[in-house]
């Protein structure tokens, strides 16, 4: 690994006059090993930009249930989280607004935001349209536990989390090409979207999109800070690419798949290395040495 991926290596001051600091990232494949979900190499990274006050913000397909102790796990439990591909958007205490946040008695203390449509809704549209079209596909809320646990090599405690949908329905397409294209056009009629994870196929609110919960995001940071942050967005999967659209500078992580990533972004890197290597990769290509003022940063021993 080359010497700039670790933090050790030169990094930005935290100066004051220079320009606040975002990262947005996909968990899965990215952040998070695509089979073991272990993100150890990603650590020293994570160490530095909270020290460094930068915050990391989790985007995922992941539910709220699931990020509660994932949360914890990566220490990010003081940055706000967007889950289920931007159907959920979760602002911890220090992004509220006084005015417009109405305070949480959720036992994970963060004020959620609902950009798209409700999950009774999704699931009825999807009853409706397998009926009319005869199409074939699995939603994860008819699987049982065992089997998304054999999907996902997920426990059985957060494979049940993982079924926890507000916002979205992943689903197992089990048709033909033609038939998913028929079923998309339908989805849209209802305004609904049909996106690509890595795993699943998911259906939401059109309006709500990791991309559309980022530029959110970006602009609640500005209107809190009174300063517009330079923004690093970080994922593997298609449906990472509106994300990837949304940011200053994008990093497509080498995926464990051969699903086409191509966002339309100027400040593009790819990396070699996958999953939470790739990672770090991608921060130290644009962060790992700054042009304007440099400050040699101590070697971490990360305690997340």
């Amino acid at each position: 690994m080359p010497e700039a991926n670790h933090p050790s290596a030169p990094i930005l001051s935290i100066d004051p006059a220079l320009q606040p600091r975002l990262v947005v990232t996909d968990l899965d494949g990215s952040l998070l090993d695509h089979h073991s979900y272990d993100f150890s190499p990603a650590v020293p990274w994570l160490a530095r930009l909270k020290q460094l006050g930068v915050p990391v913000i989790p985007v995922t397909s992941k539910t709220r249930a699931e990020l509660i102790p994932l949360r914890e796990a990566l220490g990010l439990t003081a940055t706000p989280f967007i889950a289920e591909n931007g159907a959920v958007i979760g602002l911890p205490p220090g992004w509220c607004h006084a005015r417009l946040d109405r305070p949480s008695s959720g036992r994970d203390g963060v004020v959620i935001k609902h950009p798209g449509v409700d999950i009774g809704f999704i699931r009825a549209r999807l009853k409706v349209w397998r009926e009319r079209l005869g199409c074939r596909f699995t939603r994860m809320g008819e699987m049982s536990v065992l089997e998304v646990m054999e999907l996902t090599g997920l426990d059985e405690a957060r494979a049940r989390d993982a079924r926890q949908r507000e916002g979205s329905e992943p689903l197992l397409w089990q048709d033909s090409a033609a038939a998913l294209d028929t079923f998309r056009s339908a989805l849209e009629g209802d305004g609904l979207a049909l996106t690509q994870g890595g795993r699943f196929w998911h259906v939401m609110g059109r309006t709500a999109d990791k991309g559309s919960a980022v530029a959110w995001l970006i602009k609640r940071f500005a209107a809190l800070r009174g300063r517009t942050p330079l923004s690093l967005g970080l994922g593997d999967g298609p449906n990472d690419i509106t994300m990837l659209e949304a940011v200053d500078h994008a990093v497509v992580i080498r995926g464990c798949h051969d699903l086409i990533v191509e966002p339309k972004n100027l400040s593009l890197y790819r990396t070699q290395a996958a999953g939470p290597t790739g990672w770090a990769e991608g921060v130290a290509h644009f962060w790992g040495r700054d042009e304007r003022r440099l400050v040699a940063a101590p070697t971490c021993e990360a305690v997340i």
